[in-house]
């Protein structure tokens, strides 16, 4: 494995767990955690403004510096669930451990209900459509799924590292 690439990204639904499962791995592997979505927020503001002010396009075009940085850093790397709609992400992402985390319908309605997701605006609906629409790019790129749902998150982050053990 490389030293100046990603140790493990993490992609997935909204809501799955990405960004909790990957502070459990960080600590696991004594690894800074690199959340893309926070990078952007952090240069550029709030997600949900950026998306009603200057329009996802323009998100987007952010993500992808974020990303495209992050996966060059030695780090634990969580992406937005849309990350992976990007063709330069998803060539960047090839060679590297990508994990998918799911999680059913049911199980994250609770958690994406009132939240500041622009696409999730219009409640459990919205989030299958999207799910939906990107299994298939989550599937592609993924070497490892685990289903969120019903495991607690320490236990996720145990079974990705007992993975990568794997790998090594």
């Amino acid at each position: 494995m490389s030293e100046s690439r990603a140790a493990v990204v993490l992609i997935g639904a909204p809501g799955a767990g990405k960004t909790r499962t990957g502070k459990r791995l960080a600590r696991l592997l004594d690894l800074p955690l690199i959340d893309t979505d926070a990078r952007v927020v952090a240069a550029h503001g709030p997600i949900a403004t950026i998306f009603d002010e200057l329009g996802e396009t323009q998100f987007r075009a952010w993500e992808r510096e974020a990303v495209a940085s992050a996966l060059g850093e030695r780090a634990i790397v969580t992406l937005g669930g849309g990350a992976v709609l990007d063709a330069a992400t998803r060539a960047d992402l090839e060679g590297l451990p990508v994990v998918q985390l799911t999680i059913s319908a049911d199980v994250v309605e609770s958690r994406i209900a009132g939240g500041k997701r622009p696409l999730l605006r219009d409640g459990i609906g919205a989030w299958q459509a999207i799910v939906e629409a990107r299994q298939p790019i989550y599937d592609s790129l993924s070497s490892l799924t685990i289903d969120t749902s019903h495991i607690p998150l320490d236990t996720v982050a145990e079974r990705i590292v007992g993975w990568l053990e794997t790998r090594a």
